[in-house]
């Protein structure tokens, strides 16, 4: 069985923003910072000397931003990466200090708030940066802002044949200091980079560009965590690793990263009956017992991330033993096929996402029975699940 941690070992951090507060509720997302700092280091290790900016957007992941910037902060990330203003003021609030780059859209309305909290912009329209540009005068500072050049991507950014001019444009705007450009890959993560190579290509022709006309762009970035494992051509000045921090390897060719799951999503048993054959567990009556079984009821559903999509196919460990989900999973609570397990009882712990004894479930388990990826079953957890932080110690 999985050992259990003592509380000493742990502090709460909510999802939500606002003032960490504990909680008694056992379901409950475990933040191991250990395995955050090996996945940091294997970041490190490949990527000879380079910045790298750790991508914390949607709370890290699922994870807890605010704790878990704090910790990749103390191991030296040079910068990180949000999607929102609002994710960015987050970080402020918490008492973050590290540059934070706004890789999302950024509207002209948002730049007194984004210059107010020392955010810096990527940019790729004139409108924003003319807005950039008078907030920064009116509160009397310069304003970092990366360039977003779309290779390929064919989300947001600057054509590269339309980059220079538009670099040398805002350049000329008071208050806007261009630091970085940056591109994105399409599909890194697949074997065939031939369209990465493609991208590439024309990301560094423009900085080709560039440097003809006497400009230079200290911080360029396009190395996402697929491109950190595997397309060493792309890691540029900096890097901008986001799955493999939190120990999943995005790659097609499934090479041998060496990262540790971060998370893991536990819960206890709150409830055990014994039924007949023949009794009809949960909504819909999709599963019917076929002998005497035991059932257990666990406090977690699909409010809480645990997807629906795993109705009668999902999977929880207890006392290390595999078990099925019987049944759909109801919005607060889901049941567990738990005959096979000796010596069950309630209180029981239940492991959704990690390990217990010689089992394992991890994100990219679930994903495959959802049809989904890893990315979206970790950022799934919703808010009312506590993130209970590990503590390093020192």
């Amino acid at each position: 069985m999985r050992a259990p941690y003592t509380d000493a070992e742990y502090v709460c951090s909510p999802i939500v923003s606002g003032a960490a507060r504990p909680s008694d509720r056992p379901t409950r997302a475990e933040i191991d910072l250990h395995a955050l700092t090996h996945n940091y280091g294997e970041v490190t290790r490949r990527i000879g000397g380079r910045k790298v900016l750790a991508v914390v957007k949607a709370q890290a992941y699922g994870h807890g931003a605010v704790p878990v910037a704090r910790h990749l902060a103390g191991l030296g990330a040079h910068m990180f990466g949000v999607a929102l203003v609002e994710e960015g003021s987050n970080l402020r609030d918490a008492g973050i200090t590290t540059p934070i780059l706004v890789i999302g859209p950024v509207f002209p309305e948002q730049a007194e708030a984004l210059v107010g909290a020392n955010l810096t912009p990527v940019v790729y329209t004139l409108p924003v940066a003319k807005a950039l540009s008078d907030a920064a005068g009116n509160a009397g500072k310069a304003v970092p802002v990366h360039v977003k050049i779309d290779t390929g991507m064919g989300r947001i950014g600057v054509s590269p044949e339309e980059a220079v001019q538009f670099i040398e444009t805002i350049s000329k705007f008071p208050g806007i200091v261009v630091e970085g450009l940056m591109t994105h890959f399409a599909d890194a993560d697949l074997r065939d980079k031939k369209f990465a190579t493609n991208q590439l290509d024309r990301f560094e022709a423009l900085i080709g560009s560039l440097d003809k006309k006497g400009i230079t762009i200290p911080l360029r970035h396009a190395a996402n965590s697929a491109a950190v494992l595997e397309y060493d051509r792309a890691l540029l000045t900096m890097v901008r690793p986001g799955l493999m921090l939190y120990g999943y390897d995005p790659l097609e060719s499934g090479a041998a990263a060496d990262v540790r799951p971060v998370l893991s999503l536990v819960t206890r048993i709150a409830y055990i009956k014994k039924v007949p054959a023949g009794v009809p567990i949960s909504y819909g009556r999709t599963f019917v017992t076929k002998r005497e079984s035991l059932i257990a009821t666990i406090p977690i559903g699909y409010a809480d991330g645990y997807s629906r999509g795993l109705s009668n196919r999902g999977e929880a460990i207890v006392r290390d033993k595999r078990v099925p989900v019987a049944g759909r999973v109801c919005m607060d609570m889901t049941m567990l096929d738990v005959t096979e397990v000796p010596g069950v009882a309630a209180g029981d712990e239940a492991v959704l996402i990690g390990s217990s004894g010689n089992e394992r479930i991890t994100a990219d388990d679930i994903a495959a029975k959802t049809g989904t990826i890893a990315y979206e079953v970790l950022c799934g957890i919703s808010g009312r699940v506590p993130r209970i932080i590990k503590q390093v110690q020192s």
